[in-house]
């Protein structure tokens, strides 16, 4: 019997999404960005099936969005991102990284442009909206900074397609990857972007009124029903197979963009004032010490994801640590991203792994592991 007495507390928000989760099976949540995220609905091997098969929709509602506006949203939005925003027209969305004055990554959000001066910035899990409203205070710039009644969801899978056309009409179908429309269903005021944090072809659905979550949700579920569509969270297998970071595991303030191989975000070579520029200077100009590798781990299936740093040796020293570590069970193999030393991170080399069951050989591998062209998502 599913145990929905989940001990919920007043200071951690719920979801709009929240009441019709536990109804269709959430049994276990997390806390990410302040607001509790449902983490489980049974089998985490079952919730991969059902995304690359059919569909899964899932509260994302944690994505809480930075709304930046006013005459100088466009020029402090490029104040906060090391990535040339010059020719992102409206409607359209990028993937950017947020670096402070070291270099460090503070989040990495999918930007919307919805008008001229008037961005969203869909956050992974820190509190980008008070470093925003910091910056602000002596930037010079007239910007208003707040966080909006925005709650996104995500439809993800091969199916998705069909589940928006039935929702929103054939036009659906001329959203390109990357790009953002408003819509109304019913009444519910919509924005929807191609977009999504599983590696495959999905949507994100942000809610602009927190009181119609629960029927927004119920409104999927029914849409979705002859197309296999399930209730689900976010697939840590598919996210790793595509590569994709989670903040706080695979980057964090200390992790600078060039370790993590991100150097088409960063555009140093123009006049775009932006936060960290200096320091990621020097940081190219100098070199790293240490890189993201996707490694492959010699041992039986892991039982779940890593919920520590999993120490990585050679010859008895420490070259680096196991970020995110899964069993594909569509590889047929234990596949992780790891941050290990330079001088280590070649295909090919091998070193040892100490997870929570021993000591296991694993080598260094092409990532992503899966789509490495990102043909499924953007097709």
């Amino acid at each position: 019997m599913t145990n929905k007495n989940f001990g919920f507390g007043t200071q951690i928000r719920k979801s709009p999404y929240f009441d019709s989760t536990v109804k269709w099976g959430a049994t276990g949540f997390s806390v990410y960005n302040h607001m509790y995220i449902p983490r489980d609905f049974g089998s985490p091997e079952q919730n991969f099936w059902n995304l690359i098969e059919k569909s899964i929709l899932c509260d994302v509602a944690v994505e809480r969005q930075v709304e930046i506006t006013g005459p100088d949203a466009f020029k402090f939005t490029q104040l906060l991102t090391p990535r040339d925003l010059s020719k992102i027209a409206v409607g359209q969305c990028k993937y950017v990284l947020i670096t402070n004055n070291e270099g460090g990554i503070l989040n990495d959000p999918v930007l919307l442009r919805l008008a001229e001066n008037h961005f969203w910035l869909s956050l992974a899990d820190s509190d980008i909206l008070l470093w925003a409203q910091g910056v602000a205070v002596n930037s010079g710039l007239d910007v208003q900074i707040k966080e909006p009644d925005v709650s996104p969801l995500q439809l993800q899978g091969p199916t998705s397609g069909e589940i928006m056309i039935k929702l929103f009409g054939e036009d659906v179908k001329d959203l390109k990857y990357y790009w953002l429309k408003e819509y109304n269903l019913d009444g519910i005021p919509l924005i929807i972007s191609r977009t999504g944090w599983s590696s495959e072809l999905g949507y994100e659905i942000y809610l602009r009124d927190g009181t119609k979550g629960n029927e927004l949700y119920e409104k999927i579920m029914e849409a979705g029903k002859e197309h296999g569509l399930q209730p689900g969270h976010t697939s840590s297998i598919r996210r790793i197979e595509g590569g994709m970071l989670s903040y706080h595991a695979d980057a964090d303030i200390n992790t600078n963009p060039f370790e993590l191989g991100f150097d088409r975000l960063i555009n140093l070579d123009n006049d775009n004032n932006f936060i960290g520029k200096e320091a990621l200077k020097k940081i190219k100009h100098n070199g790293i010490t240490r890189k993201q590798v996707g490694i492959e781990i010699d041992c039986k299936p892991l039982g779940g994801p890593n919920t520590t740093f999993w120490e990585l040796k050679k010859e008895n020293i420490n070259i680096g640590k196991v970020t995110s570590a899964v069993y594909s069970p569509r590889l047929k193999k234990n596949i992780a991203l790891a941050m290990v030393s330079v001088e280590q991170s070649e295909i090919g080399n091998e070193f040892q792994v100490t997870t929570n069951e021993g000591l296991f050989n694993c080598i260094v591998v092409e990532k992503p592991f899966y789509d490495p062209k990102k043909k499924i998502a953007s097709s």
